[in-house]
C-alpha cells in the first residue's frame, strides 16, 4: 500500500511568468494528508485558495501555450510544469503561496522545481494514496493528434513528435516514470516555440515573459537557439506537459499513456475522460479497530430507521448490529459540503459532526428495536467528549457505539470514532426516543 506524501520543511523561489512577464514568489509549504494541490493567492485579500484539479481548470482560448486554474475570477496560470514536479517526486499534498498569476518560468523545464522541492524534502504521511489502475483501454483523438491509454502495471509514457519542421521530426521515445527518471530525463527540458510564430504569439498576450533564459526558439532551417540538453529534448518537453496536465485529476496512474502530437488542449481533454470513466475518488482502503465484513444496511436501509437525509446524513453504512452496540461507517468524501468552509486549503472534519456520526450510528441500534420502530432518538446531553485526531478528506471513519444504560424512553450510550486504528475522537451521549 502505497502512502501519500507531502514535503518535510518550506522552500522557496522567485522569478518571472513565462506568458504574463509579471515577477512573482512561490513558497512550497507541508500540507495535510488528503489535502492535495492548493495554489494561494497570499497577494489577494483573504488569501484565496484554488485546488489544483480538473474541476478548477479554466477554458483556454486555442492556442493558448498553457494550463490554467480559476475559481471565483481568481487565476493561475501555467500550472503544468509545477504539477509534473509534484507528480514525479511523488507528493500528493502540498501549499502552494504565490503572490501573482503565474508562477515563474525559471528556465522554461522544470529542473529547478525540482531541485527546491528536493531541498526541503518528502516524508511519508498516514493515508493511503489515491491511485487509479486503469483497466480498460481509454483513446482520444483530434485531427492529427491523439492520447492514448492502456492499462499496465506502472506509469510510463511513449510519445511521438511529428511537426512537418526542419527542428521538430519525426522522433519517438519511451520512459517509465520514476522519480529518478524525472529528474534526470524529464525535468530538464525546456519548453520552445518556432522563430516564425513569436511576433503572432506576441501580439496574443502570449509568452510577455519568454527570453532566451526560459525559451528555445527553433529557426527555419531548425537550429535552436541554445544548445539541447538531450537530442530530443523537444519531445521530453512534450511529455512533461502531459505529466503535469494529467495530474490534474489527482490520481497517481497505473497506466502507459501514448501521445501522439499532442498539447495541453488534448491533454486536458483526457484528463476529464479520465475523471468521466472514474468518477468516484477510490476509498482508502485502511486497517480499521477489528475486521470488517460486507454491511449489513447500506444508506438507503439506514434512511428506512432514520430521518436524517443528505446533506446530513453521517453514516453511509452499518457493518455491526448487536443487541447493544453498533459499527457503523462514514466515508469522509471531498465534496463533503462543510470542506468548502471548514477549511478553505486544509479541510478538517468538524469534531461536533463527528459528534453526530456516532450519535447517528446509537439511533440505528435503538430505533432498529421494535418497540422503537417509527420514533425519534433526540440528543440530551453530551460529556466526556474528546478530540485525538484531524479527521480529513479520504478517511474512512468507523463509528463504534455501545449502550452504557438503557431505558424504556432514553439510553446513555458511549461512542468512539477510529481512523484506522487512531482513536480520532470519543464522548458518552445522551440520547431520549420519543414519539
Amino acid at each position: 500500500m502505497e502512502k501519500q506524501r507531502t514535503i518535510k520543511g518550506q522552500a522557496s523561489l522567485k522569478g518571472i511568468g513565462i506568458h504574463t512577464g509579471v515577477k512573482a514568489d512561490v513558497t512550497f509549504k507541508p500540507a495535510p494528508p488528503n489535502t492535495g494541490i492548493n495554489f494561494v493567492r497570499t497577494d489577494l485579500p483573504g488569501k484565496p485558495v484554488i485546488a489544483a484539479n480538473i474541476n478548477n481548470l479554466l477554458n483556454m482560448p486555442t492556442g493558448a501555450r498553457r494550463t490554467s486554474i480559476g475559481k471565483d475570477d481568481i487565476f493561475i496560470h501555467t500550472v503544468e510544469h509545477y504539477m509534473a514536479s509534484f507528480f514525479g517526486l511523488g507528493i500528493d499534498n502540498i501549499c502552494v503561496e504565490i503572490n501573482s498569476t503565474e508562477p515563474p518560468g525559471l528556465d522554461g523545464g522544470a529542473k529547478e522545481i525540482v531541485s527546491v522541492l528536493k531541498t526541503a524534502g518528502t516524508c511519508e504521511q498516514d493515508a493511503e494514496r489515491k491511485t487509479l489502475v486503469i483497466k480498460q483501454p481509454l483513446w482520444i483523438e483530434e485531427r492529427d493528434s491523439a492520447i492514448i491509454i492502456l492499462p499496465s502495471e506502472h506509469f510510463s509514457v511513449s510519445y511521438v513528435l511529428d511537426y512537418g519542421h526542419a527542428g521538430l521530426a519525426s522522433q519517438y521515445n519511451h520512459f517509465r516514470i520514476e522519480s529518478e527518471v524525472f529528474e534526470t530525463e524529464i525535468a530538464p527540458s525546456r519548453t520552445f516555440c518556432l522563430k516564425e510564430e513569436v511576433s503572432e504569439l506576441r501580439k496574443k498576450g502570449i509568452g510577455k515573459g519568454a527570453s532566451s533564459d526560459n525559451t528555445i526558439i527553433i529557426d527555419n532551417k531548425g537550429m535552436p537557439s541554445v544548445p539541447l540538453r538531450f537530442k530530443d529534448e523537444f519531445l521530453r518537453h512534450k511529455i512533461l506537459d502531459l505529466i503535469g496536465d494529467i495530474f490534474l485529476t489527482r490520481y497517481f496512474l497505473k497506466a502507459h499513456i501514448i501521445g501522439i502530437r499532442s498539447g495541453h488542449a488534448l491533454n486536458l481533454k483526457m484528463a476529464q475522460e479520465i475523471r468521466r470513466q472514474y468518477p468516484v475518488e477510490q476509498k482508502p482502503e485502511v486497517k480499521s479497530q477489528k475486521p470488517e465484513t460486507r454491511p449489513i444496511m447500506d444508506k438507503e436501509q439506514i434512511k428506512a430507521i432514520l430521518p436524517h437525509r443528505e446533506p446530513f446524513l453521517m453514516v453511509d453504512e452499518i457493518i455491526e448490529l448487536k443487541e447493544l452496540s453498533a459499527v457503523g461507517i462514514k466515508y469522509v468524501d471531498e465534496s463533503e459540503y462543510y470542506f468548502k468552509g471548514h477549511f478553505p486549503g486544509r479541510p478538517i472534519m468538524p469534531g461536533v459532526l463527528m459528534l453526530e456520526a456516532m450519535a447517528q450510528v446509537g439511533g440505528v441500534l435503538l430505533l432498529k428495536k421494535p418497540e422503537n420502530q417509527g420514533r425519534l432518538a433526540y440528543f440530551m446531553s453530551i460529556n466526556n467528549a474528546k478530540f485525538r485526531k484531524t479527521v480529513v478528506p479520504g478517511d474512512k471513519l468507523r463509528l463504534e457505539v455501545e449502550v452504557v444504560k438503557l431505558r424504556s424512553k432514553a439510553g446513555l450510550l458511549h461512542g468512539k470514532a477510529f481512523v484506522g486504528e487512531a482513536l480520532a475522537a470519543e464522548a458518552d451521549l445522551m440520547c431520549s426516543v420519543v414519539n
